[in-house]
């Protein structure tokens, strides 16, 4: 099962993120279509997140309500509930199908994958998550043991959308791809 993890309070954002728009299209749509073309796909919310609910509502997708605690202790509330997922983050636009299929292929529901670029693929424009000379990016495996990193070569995953500047280097990134016919 893929899990898009909508529920956070957008606190740096400032306003609900999974329904801000980029080229037109909500933020949540751009990672719940390509998740959609790989697997079963679940939403989680939180009472942090009403009108991604009435997007989801709106799309016909399917969601679950989190406790709305934060992202750990909401993803740990998920692994008790459905068991070993893949988690996505609805603020990665540019994820690709392939991206998560590569991700599943390697998952075997045991150990913990967190999905990671090299610092040295990510645009200079971005200052991701690093640690141990990784970017953390949104896409993991989620299991009750270990952990380990999965390599990513997408460099647009360091492009986590958390910030009114972020969102507009998003905007930019999407105008990009849709004049070059790029996804």
């Amino acid at each position: 099962m893929i899990i898009i993890m909508a529920g956070g309070k957008s606190s740096r954002m400032g306003r609900e993120k999974p329904v801000l728009k980029i080229a037109g299209k909500e933020m949540l749509l751009w990672v719940y279509e390509q998740a959609e073309a790989v697997g079963e796909v679940l939403v989680a919310l939180s009472r942090h997140t009403p009108r991604t609910r009435e997007l989801c509502l709106r799309e016909g997708i399917e969601f679950v309500d989190t406790p709305g605690r934060g992202y750990v202790k909401d993803v740990q509330w998920l692994l008790r509930e459905f068991g070993p997922f893949i988690s996505l983050s609805s603020d990665i636009p540019f994820v690709k199908s392939s991206d998560i299929y590569s991700l599943l292929k390697e998952f075997d529901g045991k150990v913990s994958l967190t999905g990671v670029l090299p610092l040295e693929v990510v645009p200079k424009d971005l200052t991701p998550y690093s640690y141990m000379g990784y970017a953390i990016v949104g896409i993991n495996g989620v299991a009750k043991e270990g952990e380990k990193f999965f390599v990513f070569s997408n460099p647009l995953l360091a492009l986590n959308v958390n910030t009114p500047r972020e969102l507009e280097l998003a905007k930019r990134v999407a105008e990009i791809i849709r004049v070059r016919g790029i996804r």
